[in-house]
């Protein structure tokens, strides 16, 4: 299993475009609620939520007040600090609101903002400039599978986007087959793991081995309580970014409590 390497395991979980800092609020204290009661070892798996931008004051606010241990991150972010950016949301915000994290290149992004992986790599560089940790995401379409194979483009991806790392600054990678992603049709463990072991190869190539054997790699697309153990046990997948399962509290509970279900 993924905790075996020292990497602690990641359960993510991307809100996309639901619920309002008011249901932000509730929903963070009820996992915070559900997790303590069943004894959960925050320090043996971390657990991050990722709220619109418009939620993230309402639970830093709580997570600071109640001293939860749950992190949260933004969305995305831009490329610059400052300026005439029109509805774009600068790291510096985000880390005003001691925010760890950031998803940058997330397959929506990319498919619905144009967004390219220079403009990837500049939103890395970016987060770093800010103390924030990039969570990269990577993956293929259905299209990029069939024409250039399982690991093919996104290990173009992820060489291209880690051009914008700082040097000795941590990041995460998150592979995301679009193909999987809402399908309900996640890839195999087999599958999830030949691409992560792959993309470990890149970070290896560009960070050096210490960093690379340090760097956690999630698995992202149609995730769920039923699959999440599978994927565990593969060496190269340390965690998982869910989607649509971490609205569903009792659900994305259990997949943050994934050990429970190893050898079941």
């Amino acid at each position: 299993m993924a905790a075996v390497t020292g990497r602690t395991p990641l359960i993510a979980g991307n809100w996309k475009m639901n619920l309002d800092h008011l249901q932000a609020i509730a929903f963070v204290q009820k996992l915070a609620w559900t997790l303590k009661d069943a004894q959960h070892d925050f320090g043996s798996v971390e657990v991050a939520v990722f709220p619109p931008f418009t939620d993230l004051r309402s639970v830093q606010t709580l997570v600071s007040a109640d001293d939860l241990p749950i992190a949260f991150g933004g969305q995305d972010l831009s490329a610059h600090d400052s300026g005439a950016y029109t509805g774009e949301v600068s790291g510096a915000f985000l880390a005003a609101l001691d925010t760890r994290y950031v998803i940058i290149g997330h397959s929506e992004r990319r498919q619905y903002h144009g967004e390219t992986d220079e403009v990837i790599a500049a939103k890395t560089a970016a987060a770093h400039r800010h103390g924030i940790v990039p969570i990269i995401c990577v993956g293929e379409t259905a299209e990029d599978l069939e024409q250039h194979g399982a690991a093919a483009v996104p290990v173009a991806q992820l060489r291209t986007a880690l051009e914008g790392a700082l040097k000795g600054s941590e990041v995460v990678v998150a592979y995301e087959p679009v193909w999987a992603i809402g399908s309900g049709q996640a890839a195999t463990s087999d599958q999830a793991q030949q691409v992560c072991a792959a993309l470990r190869g890149v970070l290896t190539e560009v960070l050096g081995a210490e960093a690379a054997a340090a760097t956690r790699i999630l698995y992202g697309g149609s995730v769920k309580s039923g699959n999440i153990a599978g994927f565990m046990r593969e060496p190269d997948v340390d965690g998982a970014l869910v989607g649509g399962a971490s609205l569903q509290l009792e659900e994305f509970a259990s997949i943050v409590r994934y050990q429970k279900h190893v050898g079941t």
